[in-house]
């Protein structure tokens, strides 16, 4: 990473297809170095005492919300430069470990770690199978932006308004309809790289992390809902 002129977006299908696809194998590299603070985090947040949060927890979520998408903003202004790299791995971290309430709220359930471990295979699989699909067909799925954009800002406020009201029948609405959202983003996202639309190996790395990083939550959230077992 060493001049910005590496990472300047391109005309959709300009570079050569050894560029599109070193782009990609770095991609999907950084994207698996990711896993292990978001792996690290989740282990101190399970461990971690968020009683603030049952306190206040509107205002509990929406500071947290403030400081991740500042990382973003953050990691976003330094995409160009290994700055980019270490604060991409430290979002990962926070996120991670921001896992933890969901994380301990599934093991109160008597098969919640079963349902954890299905809601990562899930998140997978269908990582896995769209990736595959937008390698594979070089297809352009730049034409699903707006109604993903769409899609994404409905589910944000719609999480936002069931802060206060906290009608399980919405949180399940808004679960399934993350999950749609997000799998087209990994479709958009991957077909981007593919296409030559993103070169920035960052970048690249923190759009598709997000998209995972949602799904895995919604599914979690779907999945206790639907087939969590108390007591």
């Amino acid at each position: 990473m060493q001049s910005d002129s590496k990472y300047a977006a391109p005309v959709l299908g300009a570079l050569s297809p050894s560029i599109r696809n070193k782009v990609l194998r770095n991609t999907y590299l950084m994207l698996a170095l990711t896993m292990i603070p978001t792996i690290a985090g989740s282990a101190i947040g399970i461990n971690t005492d968020f009683s603030f949060l049952a306190q206040s927890p509107i205002m509990g979520s929406l500071i947290m919300l403030a400081v991740m998408v500042g990382l973003m903003f953050a990691v976003s202004a330094t995409r160009n430069s290994i700055g980019g790299v270490i604060l991409l791995f430290l979002f990962t971290f926070v996120a991670g470990w921001w896992l933890g309430p969901l994380l301990q709220y599934a093991l109160q359930f008597n098969n919640g770690t079963q349902l954890i471990g299905f809601a990562a295979a899930g998140t997978g699989i269908i990582f896995f199978t769209l990736a595959s699909v937008a390698t594979v067909t070089r297809k352009d799925f730049g034409f699903l932006g707006n109604f993903l954009l769409t899609g994404l800002i409905l589910v944000i406020l719609a999480s936002l308004v069931n802060l206060f009201l906290a009608i399980p029948a919405i949180s399940l609405i808004i679960s399934a309809a993350a999950i749609l959202v997000f799998s087209g983003f990994i479709l958009f996202d991957v077909s981007r790289i593919v296409n030559g639309g993103e070169t920035n190996y960052v970048m690249a790395t923190l759009g598709i992390y997000l998209s995972l990083y949602n799904l895995f939550i919604s599914l979690i959230q779907l999945l206790l809902a639907l087939l969590g077992e108390r007591d």
